[in-house]
């Protein structure tokens, strides 16, 4: 069963909110609704919808300042926000294009053409959503459609799965930025294994965002695992974001910054569906070395 969209509704006329509250519920997204600019911010960050509607007008800080906090913070950073407005003013528009509101509509509007929008915008972010932002390789719905088709054809084949342990206390030491820029390194050497000694079928995406997966076949698959371990152990020392090499390898020790790989073949079958692959694939990551 497909899971409902989740809107969040920030907007002080009650009226008008309990009015668009139910019309998009019938229409089978699910809604929770802010009047305060205040409340719709930490609403967005507890539990991040899939779409903001956001008036301007609010009772404390307007609607600007809440697409800037939501735009400041990792969680909330990339949400679509419609903008309802009043205001008609070609500055109020373009300073809400500035701010990466996505669509503009002002009051009277029409219902349908609001529920067209936010179906567009919604199935945009969804087609979006099938690339990770920070490394831009395939997850979600890519990744299982291909890990679903390797269950259902009949061509042998071997997936190898690999993640850097501790990179959430990484994260936390050194800040979102440096992390990412660790998902990108390892993406890219991923990336150059598969040119240098795969072949042209492989397949690379994420199994979870900070798990990798190589769908690639049994000739190649020896090969792609040990040019990866090794590209990758040569260059853990310089994930470290420090200029002294000896302070980065005593944090390696407090971090644990490590490699774990894993790898799952056609021969340990059969998998009775996608779910029973990907615990199989979660389980087979033991560290390298």
């Amino acid at each position: 069963m497909t899971e409902k969209a989740l809107i969040l509704l920030v907007e002080d006329d009650l009226d008008l909110a309990d009015m668009l509250n139910a019309y998009f519920r019938v229409q089978g997204y699910d809604v929770h609704t802010a009047a305060w600019g205040e409340e719709a911010v930490r609403m967005s960050q507890d539990a991040p919808p899939d779409l903001v509607m956001l008036d301007i007008r609010l009772p404390d800080i307007d609607g600007y300042e809440v697409c800037r906090r939501l735009r400041s913070n990792r969680r909330t950073q990339h949400l679509p926000i419609i903008f309802l407005t009043e205001k008609r003013d070609r500055v109020d528009k373009l300073s809400g294009l500035e701010l990466g509101v996505v669509d503009y509509i002002t009051k009277p509007f029409d219902i349908q053409e609001l529920k067209l929008r936010v179906r567009n915008v919604l199935r945009r972010a969804q087609q979006a959503s099938l690339s990770n932002s920070v490394t831009n390789l395939p997850e979600g719905a890519l990744v299982d459609e291909k890990l679903a088709g390797l269950l259902l054809g009949e061509t042998p084949w071997s997936v190898l799965v690999m993640a850097i342990a501790g990179l959430e206390s990484f994260r936390e030491r050194y800040g979102f930025v440096a992390a990412d820029d660790v998902l990108r390194a390892v993406s890219l050497m991923m990336n150059n294994a598969v040119r240098e000694v795969g072949h042209e079928g492989d397949f690379v995406g994420h199994l979870s965002p900070n798990e990798f997966v190589i769908v690639t076949d049994d000739d190649h698959l020896a090969s792609l695992h040990d040019r990866i371990e090794l590209r990758l152990n040569q260059s853990m020392e310089y994930f470290y974001p420090l200029n002294d090499r000896d302070k980065a390898r005593e944090a390696m020790q407090q971090n644990h910054l490590t490699l774990a790989m894993g790898q799952v073949g056609h021969k340990q079958g059969p998998f009775g569906d996608l779910d029973a692959l990907k615990k199989a694939l979660q389980t087979a990551r033991k560290p390298a070395g």
